[in-house]
């Protein structure tokens, strides 16, 4: 099993920038796409971002393309997300996940090992 832990969040400031971590342990997590989501609030989850298991193959919802970015390093065993031009519709809960199962679109996959989430809030 895999358990995540993410952190990074806090408090910033419209056009700021943050770099959000997403550690695994219990098992190696180079072998698993994973994901980031967020819940603004008063409001449904989100998909955000995606990573395949060898870092290159990234995607993004239209809302954060050109501004945010995930990477991964397999020997730390963690997936980043940098959060730039950051705007107040970014206030959410962060949270990473594993990819289980894919289905036709990544927002619809099934996802799994879900961490307790990390706070960023933008001020405006």
């Amino acid at each position: 099993q895999v358990q995540l832990v993410e952190s990074g969040g806090g408090l910033v400031q419209a056009g700021g920038s943050v770099r959000l971590s997403c550690v695994a342990s219990g098992r190696t997590l180079s072998s698993y796409a994973v994901a980031w989501f967020r819940q603004p609030p008063g409001k449904l989850r989100e998909f955000v971002s995606i990573i395949g298991v060898g870092g290159s193959l990234t995607y993004y919802i239209d809302s954060v393309k050109g501004r945010f970015t995930i990477s991964r390093d397999n020997a730390k065993n963690t997936v980043y997300l940098q959060m730039n031009s950051l705007k107040h519709e970014d206030t959410a809960v962060y949270t990473c996940a594993v990819l289980i199962k894919i289905n036709s679109k990544y927002e619809d996959s099934r996802y799994d090992y879900w961490g307790q989430g990390t706070q960023v809030t933008v001020s405006s």
